[in-house]
């Protein structure tokens, strides 16, 4: 098979065997040369240290940074290419820490041993092109089977993140685990807890925007992964009652992920795939369920505030995982909404709801919609048109809606300074009764325009207690001021 590289590899592997150093593409970007892919970020390891390495690309290179440098990398940049050069290593995790001991190692198949997989451990000489595939990598490639170089516990227990990075691959490439990868994540997904949460949420990350994040939760879940790193997966496990009167919501939820990425769009469409946003939240839509449980009379089964419940457990959960504000914000919020339609299947909205819809929604409003779509996991066909057919018309709705109106930025007709202005108040509490009323108002009734606002508003400030007092503060503020 002839592969073919850039021409970025050769340049710098013929710069390393001129000062007398070998240098060797691993990794990722080999195993990706076999799959037709094209890598984004090119890695190499050499026998150089890293001063020696910066030696050699220095004057090459448009730039170079030494951030791990005490794990031996150094990073650097040419033209369009983002690359690192490893000095050939061996690290291994103390039992009680978070972070690697490193040590340098002495040739390359040495390094490639202690890298996490076989279609991973495979490297090519420069500038000959010679494949270097100690562990059967190609092998494994072609087979869909994802093994350790070593035993996999020692892999493992070396860098237990690389249990994770089981299930990404799982997900990202579409391979099967070999038993013995699976047995031995079993036995050592406790020691999954020694790992920051902020390489976990890494890792997590990549797994659900793979190609098959189903298939990526699966294997946390039945090797007890998931247990330390995301509890409330698992817990969706709920034991069915005797008379099966309620879906397993456990492999709903992985369905409804399932239906969520594929109503992701194109770059050019409303919600980009991947989305993790919108995949998380669909996989996380049901996490309150456990908690919320309750057998009815007459044998129903209810989940009776779940969508609120769950909001809180996403927000625990993504701040635990040190996901960032606005991430965590629009998963929750969406959790917290993804009931909010049914209400419309079952009877017509007003005007004034579907407002509160969109505003509630707000920019997640895309992907609600395909969240809400994707919720509808029913095998009864009659039930599932219904349903799809409500959807379109709650959306046909929105679309009239926003011909007439801004829905995307409802405000109230006046501002906060028309309404000081109006009722002679100073700004504090009451400006912002004043606001929220109007704003109830807007959506209630649609645009009124000022006149009737200011109508409106007078009315209801001459119902107010506290008026006459607060028209006195501010006369009284000004009678001062004039003296």
């Amino acid at each position: 098979m002839q592969l073919e590289v850039d021409p970025v590899v050769l340049e710098l592997g013929a710069r390393f065997a001129d000062a007398g150093f070998e240098l060797s593409l691993v990794g990722g970007p080999v195993r990706d040369l076999f799959l037709g892919r094209i890598s984004p970020d090119l890695d190499f390891t050499t026998d150089a240290t890293p001063d020696q390495t910066v030696s050699v690309v220095r004057g090459w290179a448009d730039a170079h940074w030494d951030i791990g440098r005490e794990f031996g990398t150094i990073g650097l940049r040419r033209g369009r290419h983002q690359i690192e050069v490893t000095t050939y290593r061996a690290e291994a995790y103390d039992p009680d820490s978070r972070k690697p001991v490193v040590a340098f190692g002495r040739n390359l198949v040495d390094d490639l041993e202690r890298r996490d997989f076989s279609m991973n451990a495979m490297a090519l000489r420069l500038p000959s092109l010679e494949l270097v595939d100690p562990f059967g990598g190609v092998r494994d490639l072609h087979a869909g089977i994802l093994r350790t170089p070593g035993a996999p516990e020692l892999s493992f227990s070396d860098d237990p993140l690389r249990m994770m990075r089981a299930a990404r691959f799982a997900s990202q490439l579409g391979v099967d685990v070999a038993p013995e990868v699976r047995s031995a994540m079993t036995a050592m997904a406790g020691r999954i807890e020694i790992i920051s949460a902020e390489r976990v949420r890494d890792e997590l990350v990549k797994l659900i925007n793979g190609a098959a994040p189903r298939a990526g939760i699966d294997l946390l879940v039945e090797t007890g992964l998931a247990e330390r790193v995301l509890p409330e997966v698992p817990a969706l496990r709920l034991e069915a009652d005797e008379h099966h009167r309620h879906k397993d919501v456990y492999h709903h939820s992985l369905t409804v992920l399932e239906q969520a990425v594929s109503l992701e769009t194109d770059a050019d469409g409303p919600v980009p795939g991947p989305d993790f946003v919108l995949r998380f939240a669909a996989l996380m839509h049901d996490v309150g369920k456990p908690a919320t449980r309750r057998f009815e009379p007459g044998g129903a089964v209810s989940f009776r505030h779940h969508d609120v419940v769950g909001a809180k457990l996403v927000k625990k959960r993504m701040k635990a995982l040190r996901f960032d504000n606005d991430s965590i914000a629009a998963v929750a919020r969406l959790v917290e909404l993804h009931m909010r339609f049914y209400g419309y299947g079952e009877a017509g909205w007003t005007d004034s709801a579907v407002r509160r819809y969109v505003t509630d929604a707000g920019p997640l409003l895309e992907r609600l919609h395909r969240l809400t779509r994707s919720d509808v996991t029913t095998r009864n066909q009659r039930k599932a048109e219904r349903l799809a057919f409500a959807y379109d018309d709650l959306e046909q709705r929105i679309a009239e809606l926003a011909e007439r109106e801004e829905l995307a930025a409802i405000r109230p007709d006046l501002d906060g300074e028309q309404i000081m202005a109006l009722l002679g108040i100073r700004p504090g509490p009451v400006v912002g009764r004043a606001y929220r009323f109007l704003l109830e108002e807007r959506m209630e009734h649609g645009p009124l325009g000022e006149e009737e606002a200011r109508r409106r508003l007078l009315a209801w400030w001459a119902e107010q207690p506290d008026a006459a007092g607060q028209q006195e503060n501010v006369k009284n503020t000004k009678d001062g001021d004039s003296e």
